[in-house]
């Protein structure tokens, strides 16, 4: 009986915790901070902008990156763009030539040395007061740089960061990244109440210069820019904020390898990031809801979701062979299986753990939808919602496994 219950014992704990980080998620949108984010008007301000778009191999998409900049609906003698090759071995020095003489462009070339390096090349090219960051293979909507601008409104605020989607999901697994992205959206409004953002993603965050000078330009971060800066950032008293009208279109991977491949080194950053350098901000009553809820519920979320994928597994193993004995009379295991007469009820999952999982489920759903309006994202969700129940608890579980294996392990794994 103390072997059978131990999974419970050990899942039941996890869900709580989920169901309590999702109902803080829920309060937090009603709160004051953050009603006051979502009244907030397009900024009326326009101080001196740089985007900088670092490329490697992104010929294909760098022009259609650098069009949808050049749409944006700001004053044109006040926005620069700066496209920084990052020794690119493909065509990307040619797309980026049809952009040759542009008043609003410039074009930096260097010889390859990480996302970093590109990032810094073009902070030292600018003298802009407000420096953004957007992926060669992301677009903007043009509304997105009035809705980012009023962030900075406060001189504490460091940071801002957009509301990212999937560019025109076309599969089921692209469809699911659209649902999670969503749901971050509505994550990343509510912790920014609370200053509890601790990643500025690549598509379209923007920095304050004075802030970068200050505190350092980029570093390596272990593959992860975005999320070394954002908590240097925050360990340095700062506060990031959140625009959840600033819609930014990503590419996402269109494989299970090659997401599998992404988020492993995502999940790897953030472990090497947080319990290395920044272990600090962790469980530290200076650094807030950061220190104190967000960032041990992310480290509790990734152990939770390799433990209950193995918990799962298990307790279906334990039915399918339950269901087999019964079916070919078999008693392989007959302490598995209720006496009595054959009904499949025994074998349907119908625990209190499975009530604690639908309302976990449900919730995340609601908040996606909740994502959508708040952003005012175009698209249907239905697909998402679908896949994403359907798909991500069986897909998640190996990046986290992947990940903690690679960090306990020591193993460095490359980019591209």
């Amino acid at each position: 009986m103390l072997c059978a219950m131990s999974p419970d014992m050990i899942a039941y704990p996890f869900l709580f915790i989920a169901i309590f980080f999702e109902s803080f998620v829920l309060v937090t949108l009603l709160s004051k901070p953050a009603r006051a984010t979502r009244a907030q008007g397009p900024g009326a301000t326009t101080p001196t902008v740089a985007v900088i778009v670092p490329c490697y191999n992104e010929a294909a998409t760098v022009a259609g990156t650098c069009d949808s900049l050049l749409a944006l609906d700001y004053p044109k003698e006040r926005l620069e763009i700066i496209l920084v090759n990052d020794g690119s071995t493909d065509g990307t020095a040619d797309a980026m030539a049809r952009f040759n003489g542009h008043p609003q462009v410039r074009i930096i070339h260097k010889e390859n040395g990480g996302k970093h390096t590109a990032l810094n090349a073009g902070i030292a090219a600018t003298r802009a007061e407000i420096i953004g960051c957007l992926d060669a293979d992301s677009f903007i909507e043009p509304n997105a740089l009035r809705e980012i601008v009023p962030g900075f409104e406060r001189p504490e605020v460091a940071a801002t960061t957009a509301a990212m989607s999937v560019h025109r999901p076309n599969n089921f697994i692209e469809h699911m990244q659209n649902a999670e992205y969503i749901f971050g959206i509505t994550l990343r409004h509510a912790i920014a109440s609370v200053n509890g953002i601790y990643v500025t993603p690549g598509p379209f965050s923007f920095y304050r210069s004075s802030v970068i000078e200050k505190i350092g330009g980029f570093r390596r971060g272990h593959q992860t820019e975005d999320m070394e800066m954002a908590l240097r950032i925050q360990r340095a008293g700062y506060t990031i904020e959140n625009a959840p009208r600033a819609r930014v279109y990503t590419k996402a991977p269109n494989t299970v390898a090659k997401l599998i491949k992404q988020r492993t080194r995502w999940t790897t950053g953030f472990l090497r990031n947080v319990l290395g350098e920044y272990r600090q901000l962790i469980v530290n009553r200076r650094y807030g809801a950061l220190g104190m809820l967000v960032l041990p519920v992310a480290l509790v979320a990734i152990a939770s979701g390799i433990l209950l994928f193995f918990f799962t597994l298990f307790t279906a193993t334990r039915s399918i062979v339950a269901a087999f004995e019964i079916r070919v009379g078999i008693p392989l295991s007959y302490a598995l299986v209720p006496h009595g007469p054959f009904n499949w009820m025994y074998f349907f999952p119908t625990s209190f753990i499975l009530l604690l999982a639908s309302v976990v489920l449900f919730a995340s759903l609601f908040l996606m939808i909740v994502g959508q309006r708040l952003s005012r994202a175009p698209g249907n969700l239905v697909l998402g919602l679908v896949s994403y129940t359907f798909l991500y608890g069986f897909i998640a579980p190996l990046w986290l496994l992947r990940a903690t294996a690679d960090v306990a392990f020591g193993i460095q794994r490359r980019w591209r």
